[in-house]
């Protein structure tokens, strides 16, 4: 009869099926701006430039890391299509761009339709967040490339912006304030150095623990789009891999550095139990792990109470975390 790709490991009609599955869950975040069908070898997207004067568009690329090795662990898929959209949008946003579309692209072992619906059921739910339409994506079955029931996905997504509108960290100066944005946990980064502490040894780690260790990234879109809407923010750090240390130089013009007081926010006791366990030293933490800051916003010191005010009614717990300096690079954490 001979061989056939399905004998292989790669079912093509399974695939076909997966998709029909999902239409409906990716309907659920097209806007008027969508004109294709799920399906088709690419997406098309209609760019409204009536309120642009010279628009922008803005790119940003990312995956997951090995978090996705507890979301295995757990066999809990649906919060990790969150990541996948929020470490897009969220440094999208540090330009001031409003996310327009976002492509994903998933590789498995051997595709389980329930698993595959339940992580494009939460890069929907991070797309509906962020206000952004899932316009496609790839899904690719590559049989003995990843272990059983693993995969690994990587997202794309397109925003724009008004030229003179881009928060590029030029006009920041000394005096400016720090405005930190509470974290939802560990987000997605430092999760090598979590599987080595508690995961290595084949100890018993408890399912309330790793649920923890998956709880979603925050995604910060809406909230800053409001700010910006009102107030001058002069620059905006995502504060990912690297931690505040090596996130918030990032958007620091030369001879410049942040002086950041570590007593003015409240480190999640995830973090704590991290460094306890794990024996990590205070300095290692804050160049791993956000330790409670998910944002970084930098604004002119007279606007301080009114943006936390306004921070306030949006719902967000927001805090005063350092200052701008002069003659030194970098960060200096106090406290």
């Amino acid at each position: 009869m001979g061989l056939s790709y399905k004998e292989t490991g790669v079912d093509v009609q399974k695939g076909q099926k997966a998709v029909e599955e999902i239409k409906e869950i990716v309907k659920s975040t097209y806007n008027p701006n969508v004109i294709t069908e799920l399906g088709g070898f690419a997406g098309v997207f209609q760019l409204d430039t009536d309120k642009y004067q010279q628009p922008m568009l803005i790119a940003s690329t990312d995956g997951v890391g090995t978090k996705l090795k507890l979301a295995f662990l757990a066999n809990k898929h649906h919060t990790v299509g969150i990541d996948l959209v929020a470490m897009s949008v969220n440094d999208l946003i540090t330009l001031g761009a409003k996310p327009l579309f976002f492509l994903d692209y998933l590789a498995v072992d051997k595709l389980d339709i329930e698993q595959f619906k339940a992580v494009v059921e939460g890069i929907a739910n991070g797309c509906r967040q962020a206000g952004c339409a899932l316009l496609g994506g790839e899904t690719a079955e590559m049989p003995n490339f990843y272990n059983t029931g693993e995969y690994d996905m990587a997202g794309f997504c397109v925003g724009i912006v008004e030229r003179n509108k881009i928060i590029d960290g030029s006009n920041i100066k000394k005096g400016d304030i720090l405005i930190g944005l509470k974290s939802s946990g560990i987000h997605s980064n430092g999760y090598s150095m979590i599987r080595k502490i508690f995961f290595d040894n084949n100890e018993k780690v408890g399912q309330k623990l790793i649920e923890r260790f998956l709880t979603p990234t925050r995604i910060y879109v809406n909230t800053i789009r409001s700010v910006i809407e009102q107030f001058e923010i002069k620059g905006i750090a995502n504060i990912t891999g690297g931690g505040l240390i090596e996130n918030i130089p990032r958007i620091l013009p030369k001879n410049l550095y942040a002086e950041v007081d570590i007593t003015s926010f409240e480190t999640p006791q995830i973090f704590k139990q991290i460094q306890k366990k794990g024996n990590v030293k205070k300095s290692e933490m804050y160049k791993t792990f956000n330790m409670g800051v998910g944002m970084a916003l930098v604004i002119n010191k007279e606007d301080k109470e009114a943006v936390l005010e306004k921070l306030i009614e949006l719902d967000e717990t927001a805090f005063i975390i350092g200052k701008i300096c002069s003659d030194k690079q970098g960060v200096i954490l106090k406290g």
